[in-house]
């Protein structure tokens, strides 16, 4: 029965797309066809056709309330779920919160470094020569050129949807200019594509992602049936994407914003590797040592301090 009805809501749609004046003006059009091409006000009583007509509108009325109720069930049971994976992040995260945030050198691995480096002294003693000029912000600009702003979340605004981003999810907005129900929309998720439209029309958003997602964890839903709201789910949560598809423009990620990625929604592992992202992005912008480099230069001193017979005043290390 549903495959028999849904074979005419390709034409049934394209008509709604001609009457300006929304369903009265559909209504008008299709009592107006029964009136002038058949017999149905006057091939019976009266009050037949009236009672027919009531008939059908009570049965596709509650079926249409019940539809409706059951996306609002889903859409509470989604909302339940996602509050119920925030808190359970959340508390990883004051857990983790206790430990270090930067993973200190053990001593063992020291020892090894400072092997390495005695072991070769031509890799740590060096004669000085002239040193290089750092063009890494020049670098940056040509980087730069012909990539677009990051839009408030990250993303970017295109002229069939919008995209926003954190560091674990993507969402996407596509506006659809009429009003639909679910059954219509068409939503395809795959590992590393995406496919979006209006059944029996052309897809508004088709194309290869610009990274894996987690196809399990990604969700959709018709927002008072004009809208449709995906949310993808990242599975590398280290990464800024630069487009949602492929054919999309790229955005200049060196300009997104962090914030909006909260730290404390992060599971303990990756939010102390984002935070050392974080200050090592503030050690360079002051031309100070990153982490890393605050490592080898303490390994150095302590190879320095055990071999005071070596003179290193005149000496650059790399």
């Amino acid at each position: 029965m549903a495959n028999s009805e849904e074979k005419f809501d390709g034409m049934l749609l394209a008509m709604a797309q001609q009457h300006t004046g929304g369903v009265i003006e559909l209504l008008d059009t299709f009592f107006s066809f029964l009136a002038r091409k058949t017999d149905f006000y006057t091939g019976a009583p009266q009050e037949t056709s009236e009672k027919m007509v009531m008939e059908k509108f009570k049965k596709y009325q509650n079926l249409a309330f019940a539809e409706r109720d059951k996306k609002k069930a889903e859409y509470e049971e989604m909302e339940r779920r996602k509050q119920e994976k925030m808190k359970k992040k959340e508390m990883e995260s004051v857990k983790a919160s206790y430990e270090p945030k930067i993973k200190e050198l053990t001593e063992e691995e020291a020892n090894e470094l400072e092997k390495s480096l005695s072991k070769d002294s031509a890799m740590t003693v060096q004669p000085e020569k002239e040193e290089k000029v750092d063009d890494g912000d020049d670098e940056d600009d040509e980087n730069s050129k012909g990539k677009i702003k990051p839009n408030a979340g990250n993303g970017c605004d295109l002229d069939k949807y919008r995209w926003t981003q954190t560091l674990q999810e993507v969402e996407v907005v596509i506006p659809l200019g009429l009003k639909v129900k679910s059954r219509d929309v068409i939503v395809e998720f795959g590992r590393r594509i995406i496919k979006v439209g209006l059944r029996n029309a052309p897809p508004i958003l088709n194309g290869d992602l610009y990274n894996e997602i987690k196809v399990e964890e990604c969700n959709w839903f018709l927002d008072n049936g004009h809208t449709v709201i995906l949310t993808l789910e990242k599975i590398n949560k280290m990464e800024w994407w630069s487009r949602l598809v492929t054919s999309d423009p790229e955005i200049n990620t060196q300009k997104v914003n962090p914030e909006p990625s909260k730290l404390g929604d992060l599971d303990g592992e990756t939010r102390g590797m984002v935070e050392k992202m974080m200050y090592d992005q503030r050690q360079k912008e002051m031309g100070l040592p990153t982490s890393d480099e605050q490592k080898k230069q303490e390994v150095l001193k302590k190879f320095m301090e055990q071999h005071p017979e070596m003179d290193f005043s005149k000496c650059k290390f790399n």
